[in-house]
């Protein structure tokens, strides 16, 4: 055989096997510097929690301060929840300032601007509305919708037409005012 070795490949037994070893110590060193396939397959996410009808003031509450709660954005009051994309939305990420919002005016203008952190389109132009339309695509495309935004109750100073919300026998949220 190691005349089989050196006829060839023209090097002594000794030098071939050395090269040998050396290759596949190599081939182990740079295959432990990638993943390997299982490395690539995602974690079970959990269920979207469904906030139904919440309010702007209460929305705010999802913004990544309470690792406990979901990180949520509005767009065009629709809720979307992004907390699979908590490097981007969670706190310190770059688009974290959405998070909490209703980010519909900023995001259609490509804006960072506070003041442009709402959900009024009054006065956006039809370039700025179809560029809210290509990010509202691609939020449904990644993200669960988890409720909606919806105007507070108005009330009296005196708590006349005070709103009371509970769910009937099938389950579906009934809306009581204090004068029923």
């Amino acid at each position: 055989m190691m005349e089989a070795v050196t006829e060839a490949t023209g090097l002594s037994p000794t030098a071939f096997f050395t090269i040998l070893a050396m290759m596949v110590v190599v081939y182990k060193i740079v295959c432990g510097m990638f993943l390997g396939p299982e490395d690539f397959r995602q974690k079970p996410q959990k269920e979207p929690i469904q906030v139904g009808d919440i309010t702007e003031s209460e929305l705010r509450a999802y913004d990544g301060s309470d690792p406990k709660k979901p990180l949520l954005i509005a767009i065009k009051g629709q809720i979307y929840d992004v907390s699979s994309s908590k490097v981007f939305y969670g706190c310190g990420g770059a688009y974290s300032m959405f998070t909490g919002r209703d980010a519909s005016r900023a995001l259609a203008m490509l804006s960072f601007k506070p003041e442009d952190l709402t959900g009024n389109l009054e006065g956006l132009s039809a370039e700025e509305l179809s560029v809210l339309e290509d990010w509202e695509c691609k939020f449904l495309d990644k993200y669960p919708i988890v409720g909606r935004v919806v105007q507070p109750s108005n009330t009296s100073q005196n708590g006349d037409g005070l709103h009371i919300h509970h769910n009937d026998t099938n389950g579906h949220q009934q809306q009581q005012t204090k004068d029923d």
